[in-house]
């Protein structure tokens, strides 16, 4: 088990700060100052460099904090386990979760809420970033599962094949594009066009896709690019813009007529959902239960 001073040294360094940790752990400055010296003294080593507000951690201090998170998740792990062989319905544990904006918004609701519903003693904690974010914050032991786009580079990280989702090309249904529903890959540089941000699995499926049909994002004529899925939505909305999106994302508003599909011949744009884990933790329990609700949710093989 992790000792308090064990507890308030994490919190200092994912905080950076201690003003910071003392009002995440409601516990006074001097109090958390106290504890990490005499960490520091349990040690014989200097745990943080302080710059002003904010603090570092040192060698020694990185080391630990390392050895710490890997001691927290086996600490977690245990705690389900053991509560889920005592009791199904009583299981105690934390889900430390991260997906990207497509599936945290549009697909995982439905498998959270019959998970929630089976384990309700399990706490629930879900990063909603784009994919980029969320693999490093997965290496970085934030989180313990994430679901991201693919494919996945890193070697640090095992991967399971999750959803197969298409990205659409959508504009207002008041746009003058709607006056033209077929495009051909001629007329794409000349559209007016918004893009996710960089680290967005939506931006890296459509490069992808040009890629294949050798046009690049230097090709396009760029207006304007935004950081998540609602906000591009919101924009294409308001303008005369051109935008790719998630068809997930936006059924509701091609249903009630306020976006238009645009068809460009020749593009088609596919990417891949993945269940992402460091490697040598496939075996978590409370991970393995969600990706096995997630698959009960949408019926297929994962």
């Amino acid at each position: 088990m992790l000792s308090t001073k064990h507890i308030i040294f994490l919190e200092v360094a994912a905080q950076k700060s201690f003003t910071k940790a003392s009002e995440a752990l409601f516990l006074s400055q001097p109090a958390i100052s106290k504890s990490i010296r005499s960490l520091e003294d349990d040690y014989k080593a200097k745990l943080f460099e302080r710059h002003g507000l904010k603090v570092e951690l040192t060698a020694v201090g990185s080391l630990l904090y390392q050895k710490l998170l890997e001691v927290k998740n086996i600490q977690e792990q245990t705690q389900f386990e053991i509560s889920y062989l005592n009791d199904k319905l009583q299981a105690k544990g934390i889900l430390k979760l991260g997906a990207s904006t497509t599936v945290a918004l549009y697909i995982l609701p439905k498998i959270l809420s019959a998970f929630h519903k089976q384990f309700p003693g399990v706490e629930i904690n879900l990063l909603n970033r784009n994919s980029e974010i969320v693999l490093d914050a997965l290496l970085q032991q934030t989180i313990n599962l994430g679901i991201i786009e693919g494919p996945i580079k890193s070697k640090q990280v095992t991967s399971l094949p999750f959803l197969t989702d298409k990205v659409i090309a959508v504009c207002s249904s008041k746009s003058d594009l709607t006056k033209k529903r077929m495009y051909t890959l001629k007329d794409l540089p000349s559209l007016p066009i918004v893009l996710r941000e960089k680290g967005s699995g939506t931006l890296a499926a459509l490069l992808q896709s040009l890629e294949k049909i050798k046009i690049t994002l230097h090709d396009l004529n760029v207006k304007v690019r935004l950081g998540g899925t609602e906000a591009l939505k919101n924009f294409l909305l308001e303008s005369n813009c051109l935008g790719f999106l998630p068809k997930r994302s936006v059924l509701k508003e091609l249903e009630n007529g306020e976006l238009t599909e645009i068809n460009i011949e020749g593009l088609d744009i596919k990417r891949n959902f993945y269940f992402i884990q460091r490697k040598g933790e496939m075996t978590n329990e409370l991970s393995k239960n969600l990706i096995a609700f997630a698959k009960d949710v949408y019926n297929q093989e994962l």
